[in-house]
């Protein structure tokens, strides 16, 4: 340790410098960590989201209603109703809204391919100056898209996680295919519980006029990736 002296308006202050060398190969260890360490997410099961902690997400895809061209009556409905479903949670929900810059690139894509089916020349050139039209206009132009989402947890009893973990910090429980069936159980047990979360926000949120589905395990997976990897959307892409 060596001694280094800092002068301040307050004072001197002495504080110590670790001069200590260290192996390479410790500090690369300290510093490089895989990816997943930073992700609480275990793994995406039946649509469900099993977090490290044991915990459980579902995630509610929820439509978009036009608040401004509604008349004063139906927002005055709208909010009284949204009210109410607040008020009837007895847990917390997390309303995420995800942004992202709209991807023409699929729908020009489909020009293309209906241009090549044409066999009018008048309507291969409008097809042609509407492509250009609209590729002009997104790239000078920030399109944005805008997806809603309600989280749903679920975080199991702690007595029924020490139920899991005393019997194996011990040596004891049943082994194989009854230790499996148990956590089966179990699993089955919390998403129980997580539907019924499900269905209350699921009603209530139709309520306020609003259209919900739960994602399945191919879509909550697909958020995840497009969260955690945003620029893949701006990769280029083959026009066939």
């Amino acid at each position: 340790m060596v001694p280094k002296s800092l002068a301040t308006d307050r004072g001197l202050h002495l504080s110590f410098v670790d001069k200590t060398p260290r192996p390479y190969n410790t500090l690369m260890a300290t510093a490089s960590k895989p990816a997943q360490d930073f992700v609480p997410i275990k793994e995406v099961r039946d649509g469900i989201v099993i977090l490290k902690d044991g915990g459980m997400r579902a995630i509610v895809l929820c439509s978009s209603i036009n608040f401004a061209l509604k008349s004063a009556d139906e927002q005055r409905s709208i909010l009284l109703q949204f009210q109410d479903f607040l008020n009837s949670l007895d847990f917390s929900v997390q309303i995420f809204i995800q942004s992202r810059k709209l991807d023409i690139r699929p729908y020009l894509a489909s020009l293309e391919v209906r241009y090549r089916e044409e066999v009018g020349d008048l309507l291969r050139i409008q097809i042609r100056e509407y492509i250009e039209f609209i590729r002009n206009f997104t790239q000078n132009t920030n399109i944005m898209t805008k997806t809603f989402f309600v989280v749903v947890p679920y975080s199991p009893a702690l007595v029924n996680i020490q139920k899991s973990i005393v019997p194996s910090f011990f040596g004891g429980g049943k082994k194989g295919k009854t230790d499996m069936q148990s956590k089966t159980e179990e699993f089955e047990q919390n998403r129980t519980q997580l539907e019924q979360r499900i269905a209350v926000v699921q009603q209530g949120l139709v309520r306020c006029d609003v259209r919900v589905i739960p994602l399945g395990s191919e879509e909550a997976i697909e958020l995840f990736y497009k969260i955690f990897n945003p620029g893949e959307t701006d990769k280029p892409m083959q026009l066939n």
